[in-house]
Parts: C-alpha cells; sequence; structure tokens
C-alpha cells in the first residue's frame, strides 16, 4: 500500500509480458494448510503486533493525512478496531491507528487471510497488506510489497497488488473485484514460489505469476514478509477531500490468520516387529515433527470408531534428536496389522495431524492415502 505509487500498471512491453502470465492458469497443487500463526483478537492485540506513530515522511510517501498512534486500536466484541478520527494531533487534522508484525512475525510463502469490514467515506484508504523483512537496509521497493486488501472512498471495490523493483525501476501489478465492503469478508492471498492469488471469501479474483523470479519478482521468493494493518485518511489514491462528517469511522478486523504448506507425518517401520509384542520402530521421514524433545500423542480407531489402544489411552511418545521413537509394542501391535483399515491421530505441540486409512505393508512401509 503505502509508499509512492498510484495504483496504475505501467504500461511497458515488460509488464505486459507479466499480464499475460497472469491470465494463464497456474499448476494445480492441493495445498496441506497448517495454521502457524493468528490473533483472534480475544480480549486483547497480540504482542507480535507494534504500532506506528506519526505521520512518516511525506505522509508516508503518499501524501496522508493523518496522525497515526496506538490509541486508535481497540477491541470491541473480541474484534480489533481501528478508529479513523478527526481531531489536531502533531500538526494534522486526524489520527488513526497502523500496526505491523514486524520485528515480531514474519513469514515466505503461505495463506494469509483476514476477515474485515471497514467504514466507508470520502478519502479512507483501509488496508490489509505485507513488507518484506529486508525494508530497513535495501528500502521499498526493492524489499517487495504484497497488498492482500486495499480500498478506497466509498466505493464497493478492493484491490490486490504487488509492488517491487525490476531492472532498477519501481514495478507494479494490480487487479480488483466488487465486495460489499461494509459487511464482514474474508480476503486472502495464497502465495507459493510460482504464484501469488488473491481471494475474497475463498474466491479467487487474481493471480500475479512469480516462478524462476520472472520479471524481476526475486523479492517475493526471497524475502520473509511481515503484516500491516492500518486505516491511512487522505493521499495520492484516495485524494484529499475528506468526509470529516462521517468521522470518526470504525476498521473492523476480526481475525488475521497465517497457514503454511506443511507436509503431513509420513512414517516408516525400520524394525520387523509389525502385529509383535516387541518394540516397533518408526521414523518420521517428512521431518515435520522432528524437533528434539517434541512430544507426540497417539491415538487410533477402528473403522466403527471403536478404540484400538490396548492400554485404552492414548501413548505419550519421546520423539528423539535422530527423529526415530520406539513404541511399545503393548499400545501398538493391534494398530499396524496388515490391512487393517484404521484412523490414525497425531499431535505435537500445537499442531495437530489427522491420517486416514493405515495400513502396513509387507515392506514396513506404512501406506497413507492422500
Amino acid at each position: 500500500m503505502k509508499i509512492p505509487i498510484h495504483r496504475k500498471l505501467k504500461a511497458t512491453g515488460y509488464l505486459f509480458f507479466l499480464v499475460m502470465l497472469h491470465l494463464s492458469p497456474g499448476e494445480v497443487h492441493s495445498a496441506n494448510w497448517q495454521l502457524v500463526w493468528s490473533d483472534e483478537f480475544n480480549g486483547s492485540i497480540s504482542s507480535d503486533w507494534s504500532f506506528e506513530t506519526g505521520n512518516g515522511s511525506g505522509g508516508w510517501g503518499n501524501n496522508e493525512q493523518e496522525y497515526y498512534q496506538s490509541q486508535n486500536a481497540t477491541i470491541e466484541n473480541d474484534m480489533l478496531v481501528i478508529t479513523a478520527n478527526k481531531e489536531s494531533v502533531g500538526g494534522f487534522n486526524y489520527t488513526s491507528a497502523r500496526m505491523k508484525t514486524q520485528g515480531h512475525q514474519s513469514w515466505k510463502y503461505g495463506k494469509i487471510v483476514a476477515r474485515i469490514a471497514m467504514p466507508s467515506f470520502q478519502g479512507q484508504w483501509p488496508a490489509f497488506w505485507m513488507l518484506g523483512d529486508n525494508i530497513g537496509p535495501v528500502g521499498w521497493p526493492t524489499c517487495g510489497e504484497i497488498d492482500i486488501m486495499e480500498q478506497i472512498n466509498t466505493a464497493n471495490t478492493v484491490y490486490g497488488s504487488t509492488h517491487w523493483l525490476a531492472n532498477g525501476a519501481q514495478a507494479d501489478f494490480s487487479a480488483n473485484t466488487n465486495a460489499a465492503i461494509s459487511s464482514f469478508h474474508e480476503y486472502s492471498i495464497e502465495w507459493d514460489s510460482q504464484y501469488i492469488k488473491w481471494f475474497v471469501d475463498g474466491n479467487q479474483y487474481n493471480q500475479f505469476f512469480i516462478g524462476g523470479n520472472t520479471g524481476g519478482t526475486t523479492a517475493f521468493n526471497e524475502n520473509k514478509f511481515f503484516i500491516l494493518l492500518n486505516l491511512a485518511i487522505g493521499g495520492e489514491f484516495p485524494g484529499n477531500t475528506i468526509g470529516d462528517s462521517l468521522l470518526p469511522a470504525k476498521m473492523y478486523v476480526d481475525y488475521v490468520r497465517v497457514y503454511q504448506d506443511l507436509p503431513m507425518p509420513y512414517f516408516r517401520i525400520v524394525s520387523n516387529s509389525i502385529g509383535s509384542r516387541n518394540s516397533i520402530k518408526i521414523t518420521d521421514m517428512s521431518g515435520s515433527l522432528s524437533s528434539t524433545g517434541a512430544t507426540i500423542t497417539v491415538s487410533a480407531w477402528d473403522v466403527n470408531g471403536n478404540s484400538i489402544s490396548e492400554s485404552g489411552s492414548a501413548a505419550s511418545l519421546k520423539l528423539y534428536s535422530n527423529g526415530t521413537t520406539t513404541i511399545p509394542g503393548s499400545e501398538l501391535s493391534a494398530r499396524f496389522t496388515d490391512g487393517t483399515p484404521i484412523l490414525y491421530a497425531l499431535s505435537a505441540g500445537s499442531s495437530k495431524y489427522i491420517i486416514t486409512n493405515v495400513k502396513s505393508s509387507s515392506d514396513g512401509t506404512l501406506n497413507v492415502p492422500n
């Protein structure tokens, strides 16, 4: 969002090529989205956010008219509320809030989601967006910017955009779709090494090709990005005619969630004691649970929903530093009988996994259907 840019795609042959790539279908991939971070705003704002204060340099490079202060971000009914006010602070006639996870949380790739309802007044510029972690040393736009959602004035139109440095110059890409801005909608991107895709309520309306760093899009494949939320007042994009009579005005955020595409655990039995009373040793082949000292809780049920844990309770298994754990045969021998379909549930800390229809085979591999 915020740096000197009007949201128009530059009409160069170079960026025209990127538009053509944007229109082509993306590769099909069934992501296994796992929640890795969220702020549900249940009673408070997470300490993972910090707040900007002031008007930046030249209105944050966009000629914005507000003075940002943390007290304009509050909690109401377990929602974040950013309030735009007409009041004189720091030499400016308006106040609002701008918050970011910079220095606390950042990510490369993932599904980034927020459920937001916006006000509707002339001069508003709410945004849910991301900047590259390296903005300090390299500056903007070299760090890269992903605008998950922007909106201006009273229009029921939202924008999804990217900004980066290509061939020594600022490059921009944007598309938009309709949304009733005063109602709650879930705004999101899905971002991997090939595409950034934009969604409203799960419906895709835009995509941007970054595979192989095409078009100088290196920032989007090499940097982690942090999240920002703000409600700007005035600026180059919405203009500087402000609907004072409608202030104060509030932007509501129900939650912000970050998911990443993590592998399901894949296990291979490395002893020959399937079905015996001896210990069964398995190895986490995916690495997704192989943290030293992690505890895995195991439960299993047959196809009728009956527990087949011989002790009648879940077993707590210590995962050792080499990623291998020893499971008592008295707990698990029944679960790995050849041809027995079971539901196998794992949890490690806050990460939870479900594997269905696990069957052991003669070579000791656990067959896990997709």
